[in-house]
C-alpha cells in the first residue's frame, strides 16, 4: 500500500518528546511551545507565532482578533477545504466566495476584486495544495482590507522570494499529520502585527485577565492551546524544516517531470514567481486521457495506491446551501469534478513515486 501522505519523522522528534515528558510539563505551559513558536516564525520570515490546536482554530483566532462579526463579509476561495470557511460562520459573519484561476487553482486579484464590497472586513487566501497565491496582487485589489493567508498546505513555499506566512496581515498554518511539517494535530498563527499576536494569545486561553483577577473574564475566549508534546515534535520539524520542505518539493517535481506533459492530464501551473511546496501533487483528468477520473481512482485503489478527489466547492457544500446567493464559480466546479491528488509528502520515496507514475500510465492505456 502506498498511502496518500507520508510524514518525515526521525530520532530528533523522539528525543524532544522524551525531553518534554521527562520535564513533567506536558501541557501548554511547557517550554517547547514558546520555542516552537519562535522557531517557526523565524523559519517563515515573520516576527510572531501563536501555537494552537489546528489550522481552523488559527483562522478563528485571527478573525476574532480582527473583530470580524455579524454584518461583516469575508471573501473566501470557492475552491478550498471547508475548514477555511467555518471560522467565518463561527463568528456569524458572511462568507463570500471568489472563484479560482484555471491554471493555478488559487484565487486571484481579479476574482477577489469581483466580489469585494463596502462590507468586506477581510480576505482569506488559500495557497492551494502548497502553491502560493498572489498575495501582493490581491492586497492591491482590496486596498485597506486585511488579507489572511490560509497556509495550511504551504509550509516553506515562497512567493517572490518570501516565505508564505509573512505575506499578509496574518497567516494560519495546520500541522495535521498529513502536512509537509507536522505535530500530529495542531496549528499556528503567524503575524508581523504585535497587537494581533497579543490578542490571539489571550483569546486562545479563555481570555484570562491579566489584572490579578485571573478568573474574572471580560470577554469570551477559546480553549485552543497546543500541548508541550506536540510542540516538541513541531520544534524538531522546524529545525529540520529546510530538509523536509526540499524533500516534499522534490517529490512534486518528480511527478511533474513524469506527468506534466501527459495527454489528458493537467497539472497545477506554478508562476515564475512562486515556489510550490507540493503538499499534494494534483492532476485534472480531461478529455484525451483515455479513462475517467473515477476509473483512474478505482485502478489506483486496486493497485494499493491512495488518492483523493479535489475539494467540493464551498458554495455547493450541503451544509452551506442557501448561504451564497448569486455565487458563480465555474472554475471551482470544474476542478471539483475532474481533479484528484496522488500520494505525496516528504516521507515519500522516489521508488514509490515511480510506481504511482507507472500505474497512471498503465490505467490510461487500459491495462
Amino acid at each position: 500500500m502506498i498511502p496518500l501522505s507520508a510524514p518525515s519523522l526521525t530520532d530528533l522528534e523522539t528525543r524532544y518528546v522524551r525531553e518534554a515528558m521527562e520535564s513533567g510539563w506536558i501541557s501548554s505551559r511547557g517550554s517547547f511551545v514558546g520555542k516552537f513558536e519562535r522557531a517557526f516564525a523565524a523559519f517563515s520570515g515573520t516576527e510572531h507565532g501563536v501555537a494552537c490546536t489546528s489550522g481552523t482554530t488559527a483562522l478563528h483566532l485571527i478573525l476574532a482578533a480582527l473583530d470580524v462579526g455579524p454584518g461583516d463579509e469575508v471573501v473566501v476561495p470557492a475552491f478550498t477545504m471547508i475548514g477555511t470557511v467555518n471560522p467565518v460562520l463561527y463568528l456569524r459573519a458572511t462568507p463570500v466566495v471568489a472563484d479560482a484561476d484555471p491554471d493555478t487553482w488559487n484565487v486571484t486579484a481579479e476574482t477577489v476584486r469581483a466580489v469585494v464590497t463596502s462590507h468586506t472586513k477581510a480576505v482569506i487566501v488559500t495557497h492551494v495544495y502548497g502553491l502560493p497565491a498572489d498575495v501582493e496582487g490581491i492586497q492591491a485589489a482590496a486596498p485597506g482590507i486585511p488579507v489572511i493567508e490560509d497556509a495550511a498546505d504551504a509550509h516553506g513555499a515562497r512567493c517572490r522570494g518570501r516565505r508564505v506566512g509573512s505575506l499578509g496581515r496574518a497567516a494560519a498554518f495546520s500541522f495535521y499529520a498529513n502536512k509537509v511539517m507536522t505535530t500530529g494535530e495542531g496549528g499556528m498563527v503567524l503575524t508581523g502585527d504585535e497587537a494581533i499576536a497579543a490578542r490571539c494569545r489571550r483569546l486562545r486561553d479563555h481570555a484570562y485577565s491579566g489584572d490579578g483577577q485571573r478568573y474574572a473574564h471580560d470577554e469570551i475566549g477559546f480553549s485552543y492551546r497546543m500541548s508541550n508534546l506536540q510542540a516538541a515534535v513541531g520544534l524538531a520539524q522546524t529545525e529540520r524544516g529546510e530538509e523536509i520542505v526540499a524533500r516534499a518539493r522534490a517529490v512534486g517535481l518528480r511527478y511533474l517531470d513524469a506527468l506534466g506533459a501527459m495527454p489528458g492530464l493537467k497539472s497545477q501551473l506554478a508562476p515564475a514567481w512562486a515556489e510550490h511546496a507540493y503538499w499534494a501533487y494534483g492532476i485534472m483528468v480531461e478529455d484525451g486521457f483515455g479513462v475517467s477520473r473515477s476509473t483512474l481512482r478505482a485502478g489506483l485503489t486496486q493497485r494499493g495506491i491512495g488518492t483523493r478527489d479535489f475539494f467540493h466547492p464551498i458554495h455547493l457544500q450541503p451544509a452551506l446551501l442557501g448561504r451564497f446567493k448569486r455565487a458563480s464559480c465555474p472554475v471551482a466546479e470544474r476542478l471539483a469534478t475532474g481533479g484528484l491528488y496522488l500520494p505525496s509528502g516528504p516521507g515519500r520515496t522516489d521508488a514509490e513515486v515511480d510506481e504511482v507514475v507507472a500505474a497512471v500510465r498503465e490505467i490510461a492505456q487500459g491495462e
